[in-house]
């Protein structure tokens, strides 16, 4: 082994470990054992609270005491617990014993047998997985989107204002406005965000094959699906009544592909505003110090989006493989979905990087709305639209003699540049009454918006 062997592995710990350190909070290997250790104090107050196996209500004092060995687990009860499992060879059984050896502490050594009563591991580990996910989603992922959506509202309300040329198929198409494409994301965003709070955190606790047979044997006179029920709503969870050994896992299908589709939506994003910015309608300001490019120093180049985009493909992968196969399990039970489930973290830190940059990216650019009207000015073909919609409404209303008017604006316009003044004469060559012609006349591409404007006021 080098001087190297203890160096970050993956980017996430390394060279990104400052926009993925929150989510160590929550998804490293202690923060899951911290929850573990969270659902058996919860278990046992829950067991003693019905009495099971002759035991009574604890007194607040011993329920604070047992409540704190969450609240205050660090740096020295990580070395426990991994003292134990170098034992046991089993990280749920290590803190079995790990919280056996605090009940010892408190002098509650007597309800040391009810540690971990009639569970199987996964009866501790699917509530843990919940609690840490649903924190890590909650409190820094989507707080994160929520600073790209921020930005992007602004830059559209903003922008509103600003005619560009739109580019269907690539193609100079009818104008919009910068601000209005800006706010379809916000709006996408925002809508697809509440979908993924919206998500069923659901959580199980009923035994080795999920039918409480441990649980009847040894005290037959509890009702164990309403214990179970209360102790999982206890944890702000949703009960699930019926599971095998494990549970289903259906709620992180669901919260996964939701997650891998806004982080669709801001690869769309990214890309896009790439392109803005290679057509010059964006501009990317200059940050003190850094470099472009190592050979060519003018260059100012669109990392951060691309940094973006290639962490959101890395986030898609992982999430989609954690759908794919958490979505099924052989019979009772395998172990697929206990290491898949350990890359959770990653998946979400790739999604969190991808974050990061954009929300620097979004601060780094600026609009050139002159170049966005020279744009504008060189494509004057882009009126044919209205100029052959309002002949048509003008012949219902029988106001023009014109007929197929669409062929005729095609005939003038199609693959070729049209210049304002041609444009002009064209349209004083149809007979149309004054209010339409006038109407024509002092159209412009850049002023050939519609309502893209107006329809700006709906993310506000």
């Amino acid at each position: 082994m080098t001087a190297l062997a203890d160096q970050p592995l993956s980017p996430l710990d390394g060279r990104y470990r400052a926009a993925t350190a929150p989510l160590s909070e929550h998804l490293s290997e202690a923060a899951l054992n911290r929850a573990r250790v969270r659902v058996e104090v919860e278990w046992l107050i829950a067991l003693t609270d019905a009495g099971v196996a002759g035991t009574a209500p604890l007194p607040d004092a011993q329920r604070s005491a047992l409540r704190d060995v969450v609240a205050t687990f660090g740096a020295d009860q990580v070395a426990q617990l991994a003292a134990h499992e170098a034992v046991t060879r089993h990280d749920v059984k290590a803190v079995e014993y790990f919280l056996r050896d605090r009940l010892e502490a408190l002098g509650l050594s007597r309800l040391s047998e009810l540690v971990h009563f009639a569970c199987t591991s996964e009866d501790v580990n699917n509530l843990a997985v919940a609690l840490t996910v649903r924190s890590a989603v909650r409190e820094v992922w989507l707080p994160a989107l929520d600073v790209v959506v921020d930005r992007l509202r602004e830059l559209a309300l903003r922008w509103a204002d600003a005619p560009m040329l739109a580019r269907t198929h690539g193609q100079a198409a009818t104008p919009t406005t910068m601000g209005k494409e800006l706010a379809v994301f916000v709006h996408r965003l925002t809508r697809l965000r509440a979908r993924i709070d919206a998500v069923e955190v659901t959580g199980k606790a009923n035994g080795a094959s999920g039918d409480f047979a441990a649980h009847v044997v040894a005290a037959p006179g509890t009702d164990w699906q309403a214990l179970a029920r209360g102790f999982v709503e206890g944890l702000g969870l949703v009960w699930n009544p019926l599971t095998t050994q494990i549970e289903s896992h259906d709620w992180q299908v669901e919260l996964y592909g939701r997650l891998a589709h806004v982080g669709g939506v801001l690869h769309n994003l990214c890309t896009d505003v790439w392109m803005y910015i290679a057509e010059g309608y964006l501009t990317q300001v200059p940050q003190a110090g850094a470099t472009g490019s190592s050979t060519m120093p003018h260059k100012v180049n669109p990392i951060r989006f691309e940094n973006a985009e290639a962490n959101l493909e890395l986030a898609d992968g992982l999430l989609t493989t954690l759908s794919r196969t958490l979505v099924t399990s052989r019979w009772q039970r395998d172990l697929t979905d206990s290491t898949t489930q350990r890359n959770v973290g990653v998946a979400l830190g790739h999604g969190l990087v991808a974050l990061d940059n954009l929300a620097r990216g979004l601060r780094e650019i600026d609009l050139d709305r002159d170049r966005l009207l020279a744009d504008l000015d060189a494509n004057q073909e882009v009126l044919g639209e209205a100029v052959q919609t309002v002949v048509r409404a003008e012949i219902v209303a029988g106001r023009s003699a014109a007929t197929n008017p669409y062929e005729l604006v095609k005939a003038l316009t199609r693959g070729r540049r049209v210049t304002a003044e041609r444009m002009r004469e064209f349209v004083a060559g149809l007979g149309l009454d004054a209010a339409a012609a006038q109407r024509l006349a002092d159209l412009t591409p850049a002023s050939y918006t519609g309502l893209a404007q107006q329809q700006v006021e709906h993310i506000r």
